[in-house]
């Protein structure tokens, strides 16, 4: 991270705030419920995300956290358990925090106390696939994945190696039916709304509603009207403004799974899809 990039994170809570002040036109901001957006890389974080700065502009939280907490340092290798913790409890409440995080004891344990809302969303696997082959190959340089799909002949072979995972010299990539053991963990979670990332797209103002009772099952009161908060929500969501955007679209893995890889896909992930509720069976 260069010094400018540095600067603006010391200074982005301080004007944050004195935005959300002139907004709420109020000093406190306490009466709001904690919120955390959780997801798996590659599974539609970036458009929770965009819901949650959506939440700013209709309830009286300050900002939301500029950086993710996660499970997986940056330059590879996992956190510490008291690590992860102590960082979420450094969220303030009236701050919305998001992460990569799986579902821990002690993760699980503080996030769902009473009062708290969260969030965890997923994609479906064969999509989030296809996602984490162009994020490594084409627009993160710095993933560990990077130099070794490039490495390969062409996108067919990447998506081999993604279905069935690697290690070897060093590097290490878990199959899609060991991705997903973390999902299900989180779907387990009673006090954690699961969102399914086709859903935002394809069921977009029902869901929305549901994220907002969500929020009011706590007992807090939105102080916006239902209709103007989808409003403002629907508007929110721009996928061309992440910086991860690609298509923002449902079902693109069909233009790239072969009679081979779908072969490999089920050999590999067994009824993944059917206990994701994807597929009725295997015979997609």
């Amino acid at each position: 991270m260069s010094i400018t990039q540095k600067i603006r994170r010391m200074v982005r809570p301080a004007g944050k705030t004195a935005q959300s002040i002139l907004r709420w036109k109020r000093f406190s901001f306490n009466e709001t419920p904690p919120i955390f957006g959780n997801s798996k890389p590659k599974s539609g974080s970036h458009l929770l995300l965009q819901i949650l700065n959506g939440f700013t502009q209709i309830m009286p939280y300050r900002y939301v956290d500029a950086d993710p907490i996660r499970t997986i340092k940056y330059e590879g290798g996992r956190r510490m358990a008291d690590e992860i913790l102590a960082d979420l409890k450094h969220v303030p409440s009236d701050v919305i925090g998001w992460g990569y995080l799986e579902a821990t004891k002690e993760n699980t344990s503080f996030l769902t106390e009473a009062g708290r809302v969260n969030y965890f969303i997923y994609r479906d696997p064969r999509d989030m696939l296809i996602s984490q082959i162009f994020f490594a190959t084409d627009m993160h340089t710095e993933h560990g994945m990077h130099a070794y799909y490039n490495s390969l002949p062409d996108f067919g072979a990447r998506l081999n190696v993604a279905i069935s995972g690697i290690e070897q010299d060093g590097l290490k990539m878990v199959s899609v039916k060991q991705r997903y053991e973390g999902v299900f963990q989180w779907l387990e979670q009673k006090k954690v709304m699961c969102l399914r990332f086709e859903d935002l797209i394809n069921n977009r103002d029902t869901t929305l509603n549901a994220i907002l009772n969500e929020v009011e099952n706590t007992g807090y009161k939105i102080p916006t009207q239902r209709e103007k908060a989808l409003s403002i929500l629907v508007d929110a969501i721009q996928p061309k403004k992440s910086h991860t955007f690609r298509s923002g679209k449902t079902g693109g893995w069909k233009q790239h799974f072969t009679e081979q890889h779908k072969k490999l896909f089920k050999d590999v992930a067994g009824d993944l899809l059917v206990r994701l509720g994807y597929e009725k069976n295997n015979d997609w």
